[in-house]
């Protein structure tokens, strides 16, 4: 074996094979390198575990609700939001829910029973203020006949003419979801930002998920069209109960819909009371689980078709004081042409929609002015009026034309009129204008002056017009709100509008004619 040492120079002594390999030899002359201790290596690698899993769940969980979410256009026209969801600024979604008997919910009746896209069987306008810190729940009867606009399926292009004196339920049956919020912008002068449409499995689950909710009923009740069976005082419904609770008609109050609607908003308070109370919104575990059976059962406009803009909506309203959840009814009256069903009750109709268009707190209402003695503003020149004038005014004819571009905004002026006496006041609506006039006919200028006064319209707008028979009031769009021109009136509100807020517990009077011994 040849000696490692024999040809080197005198003096030196056998030097290792790597040792002119500067990046190798020398280190190899420290000594041997300590390696990454176990304990690290183990963190380490329940760290990637995690993490891994984390993104895997997260993203599987971000799919899984996703892929659970409907579409549908937010207006018959084929207009859609923007979809723009933020934090803040007022919020107006219409909640629907349908009465369809598709899919899983066929055992509640035959497709025959729900034609086209159904009716809606819950109609709620949910209006959530800018700094969210209130909320409005505004309940619109399915009874209730109104003018529904012009509409077009936008899924076959079919177009359907307008219609007057049609119960709000059918007006998403023909035309779809898109419909039913137009013939809400009508009515209210609002524009509404978003949709959210759930069926009757949607209760049932949702129900479900929460571990039931409370409610109350004077006596024990059975309602054999509902199958609703619950004892006096206080019961927790999920599941088909909820939904029974929910549905029936008849086991409430007089039998009709407005007991319906309080039976309702009575469930949703407690349900809002729940998930504050057991803290829902704030722990991902629930909102996960709930978000789940909400989006597997929910239709909603472009908007709001996506998990991050649900999860803002949710953040938005998990710190609002309960008690600034106000739950209203849209007032009614039996309906003229049909006493079996409603109509808007005016002035409290206009006063309400006026208010929600001022985004004012249902809960803090500004009271209604006391009546005044004082003269009303002279729309003619400054003269001592006779006390009483040389005609009689309830046999006056004037017409109130709607050009306010406020829908049922004449109503509330012809209430003024009538209570000023003009007791053959009409209305009609018409093209909107931007200066209201007050039109008269030959020999009715001293009529068209005094209504010009009673509703502060100046004297510069009154115009002559041979063709108008009697006095014709033009509202325009200087006028939308209030009973004097020219005045900007804080919300006047019908007496006792809200009918509870979400941290009042309420017990439903049940229907005498379904009372039943327990």
């Amino acid at each position: 074996m040849r000696d490692n040492g024999a040809d080197l120079p005198a003096g030196t002594g056998p030097v290792s094979r790597h040792a002119r390999d500067g990046a190798v030899g020398a280190a190899r002359h420290l000594g041997p390198v300590r390696g990454m201790p176990v304990w690290l290596k183990v963190v380490t690698a329940v760290v990637s575990v995690a993490v891994i899993a984390g993104l895997a769940f997260a993203g599987f969980w971000y799919l899984r609700l996703q892929n659970n979410i409907s579409k549908a256009p937010l207006n018959a026209g084929g207009g859609n939001s923007d979809g723009q969801v933020s934090a803040t600024g007022r919020m107006q979604i219409l909640i629907l829910g349908s009465d369809t008997r598709d899919g899983k919910n066929a055992e509640y009746g035959t497709a025959d029973d729900s034609k086209g896209y159904g009716k809606s069987d819950v109609m709620m306008l949910m209006d959530i203020s800018e700094d969210n810190k209130r909320v409005s729940v505004i309940s619109f009867p399915r009874d209730l006949l109104v003018d529904i606009p012009k509409c077009k399926d936008e899924e076959t292009g079919q177009e359907f003419p307008a219609r007057s004196g049609i119960m709000i339920n059918e007006a998403m049956a023909e035309a779809g979801i898109g419909c039913a919020v137009d013939t809400v912008n009508k009515i209210t002068g609002l524009e509404i930002d978003h949709f959210m449409m759930a069926d009757f499995n949607a209760v049932k689950e949702l129900s479900n998920a929460v571990g039931g909710v409370e409610v109350c009923i004077s006596d024990a009740v059975y309602d054999p069209d509902s199958r609703l069976r619950l004892p006096a005082g206080t019961s927790t419904v999920q599941g088909e109960m909820a939904l029974a609770f929910l549905r029936t008609r008849h086991a409430f109050a007089d039998g009709g819909d407005l007991g319906r609607i309080r039976a309702q908003q009575g469930f949703l308070s407690s349900l809002t009371r729940k998930i504050k109370d057991e803290g829902t919104l704030s722990d991902p575990g629930k909102m996960l689980n709930i978000a789940d059976v909400v989006t597997r059962n929910l239709t909603v406009d472009e908007g709001l078709a996506s998990v991050p803009t649900l999860l803002t909506i949710g953040n938005r309203l998990k710190d609002i004081d309960i008690s600034k959840v106000a739950f209203v009814s849209v007032p009614t009256t039996p309906a003229v042409a049909d006493p079996n069903r409603l109509q808007i009750a005016e002035p409290d109709g206009s006063q309400l929609f006026a208010a929600l268009r001022q985004d004012i707190d249902l809960t803090n209402p500004v009271p209604a002015p006391a009546p005044t003695e004082s003269a009303p503003p002279s729309a003619a020149p400054t003269e001592t009026a006779p006390a009483v004038p040389p005609y009689d005014k309830a046999l006056q004819p004037v017409t109130v034309a709607n050009g306010s571009g406020v829908p049922g905004r004449a109503q509330e002026i012809v209430q003024a009129l009538i209570s000023g006496g003009f007791t053959q006041a009409a209305q009609f609506e018409s093209t909107a204008v931007e200066q209201s006039v007050v039109y008269y006919g030959a020999d009715f200028a001293d009529v068209a002056a005094d209504v010009a006064a009673l509703l502060g319209i100046p004297a510069a707008q009154l115009v002559p017009a041979p063709n108008v028979s009697g006095v014709q009031v033009y509202l325009g769009t200087d006028f939308t709100t209030g009973t004097t021109y020219g005045t900007e009136p804080g919300a006047v509100l019908p007496e006792d509008i809200v009918n509870q807020t979400a941290g009042d517990t309420v017990c439903q009077q049940a229907n005498p004619y379904l009372i039943v011994q327990e």
